[in-house]
């Protein structure tokens, strides 16, 4: 059986993932590029974490498989149908996920981990906690996304690559194959081809994938739109198994991105632990940073520690940001370049270093960056 044919044979369940809420106008700006047939073949989202980025992407592949003419999308047609629940097969959504235990795992494999991923996704409406620091987009994801990229879509016309957190590929020795085919893809995609990826932090993506993709900001919700988002039923029964918060303390507590309320504590105490590494640095005593290198723990806590540096290249855009509202482009530029140092640690993480060496040398650098 092909997969076009297994794709219609699939029985078909009443289970979605939770509607978008809010980003109207961006949508309807998108939309109309569509109809006119101007929509970039290759897009960034960009904005804070949690303001549902992934989820616009996936609104917009919907419309874009969908298979009505006129009312895309039109919701009832069988391509909205598995959009919505996350198994058609021209919808390919890649996101970071644990390094499988094969240094160097086939495409098949790649292809299976992530079907189980998504289901998981969809088995829960969609709704899912930010990637853990020792989760990545590797070489073999990416060259399973070349790969598809060369294939003819499955049941429609078209195909949608999603790659969610993609500043959270891993530059690998010897993948410079794999880096280039990428950025050619993403350069000239096949003409029935759209790639959307999402960023929190697009400063640390590579200033060749940058290039190469039409960047659209997504802006924090209203918290009349996040009021609505953490009403609805499926996120309402997802928020109760975590807290007994009401639904304004919720909405106090999602600012503006309520994806953030999925995180749960690990993402506080690594900003906490970030915090620590950033006082250490700029107030450069070496007692501080030899207390705050060895608080990082040794190999065991290697997750931990990758999870405190994503969340140190949060707070150092932040201090980028804040610096370029003050009009001091020194400061901007020490706190970008400091991201460049947390970006090369993190890569490191996926080595036999010890975390406290890492952070012992990453906070001097810190300190002379940041100083």
């Amino acid at each position: 059986m092909d997969t076009c044919s297994a794709a219609l044979s699939k029985p078909y369940l009443d289970v979605t993932i939770v509607d978008l809420y809010g980003h109207e106008r961006i949508r309807e700006r998108l939309s109309a590029s569509r109809r006119a047939g101007t929509l970039p073949s290759s897009l960034l989202f960009q904005g804070p974490r949690g303001v549902g980025k992934q989820r616009l992407a996936l609104a917009i592949a919907q419309e874009l498989l969908c298979t009505s003419a006129e009312n895309a999308p039109c919701g009832v047609c069988l391509s909205c149908r598995y959009a919505t629940q996350l198994a058609h097969p021209d919808l390919h959504w890649v996101f970071p996920r644990p390094r499988l235990k094969d240094s160097d795992p086939d495409l098949e494999q790649i292809k299976d981990d992530y079907a189980e991923a998504v289901k998981e996704r969809a088995d829960d409406g969609g709704l899912y906690p930010s990637p853990s620091g020792s989760e990545g987009i590797y070489v073999a994801t990416v060259r399973y996304l070349v790969q598809l990229a060369a294939v003819a879509p499955a049941f429609g016309r078209r195909k949608v690559f999603i790659i969610g957190d993609a500043e959270r590929m891993v530059p690998q020795e010897g993948s410079d194959m794999a880096a280039n085919a990428f950025l050619k893809l993403l350069e000239e995609p096949p003409g029935n081809t759209t790639i959307i990826l999402t960023s929190s932090e697009p400063g640390a993506l590579l200033p060749t994938i940058r290039s190469r993709v039409v960047t659209v900001r997504i802006p924090l919700l209203d918290d009349k739109v996040v009021r609505a988002f953490v009403e609805d039923p499926v996120v309402k029964k997802a928020l109760d198994e975590k807290s007994k918060a009401s639904t304004s303390e919720r909405v106090r507590a999602a600012a503006g991105s309520p994806g953030s309320l999925f995180t749960g504590d690990g993402r506080k105490r690594a900003t906490l632990n970030a915090r620590r590494m950033v006082d250490a640095a700029t107030n450069g005593r070496a007692s501080a940073i030899h207390v705050t290198a060895l608080s990082q723990g040794v190999a065991g806590a290697r997750g931990i520690f990758a999870d405190t540096l994503e969340a140190l290249v949060d707070l150092l855009g932040e201090r980028a940001r804040d610096a370029l509202h003050r009009n001091d482009p020194k400061a901007a530029a020490a706190a970008s370049e400091a991201v460049e140092s947390v970006l090369k640690a993190l890569t490191l993480t996926e080595t036999n270093v010890n975390p406290q060496l890492i952070a012992s040398r990453l906070v001097r650098q810190l300190s002379a960056t940041l100083k």
